[in-house]
């Protein structure tokens, strides 16, 4: 069976990330990022906090978010509970 509809997925990440990040200047215009040093760290910690609510179900957790600066620089962020 299907874990997740990926066209929902795909509207989740646009409506959460792409609208709100995509062309803007984060340390201005995006929140916590005015008030935030937008490091790569901070970034997938706020993209995080922007998706884990959407994946609260029985059987359904966010595992972690991957971000990356270059082909070999990149983090995993897997919540404060992975810490």
């Amino acid at each position: 069976g299907m874990v997740f509809d990926l066209k929902k997925l795909k509207e989740i990440l646009h409506r959460e990330i792409v609208e709100p990040f995509d062309h803007r200047f984060l340390n201005y215009e995006v929140p916590p990022f005015d008030r935030v040093v937008p490091t790569l760290e901070n970034i997938a910690r706020e993209i995080w906090r922007r998706l884990e609510r959407h994946f609260a179900g029985p059987g359904l957790r966010l595992a972690s978010v991957r971000l990356y600066e270059s082909e070999n620089l990149f983090i995993d962020y897997a919540g404060e509970e992975a810490r």
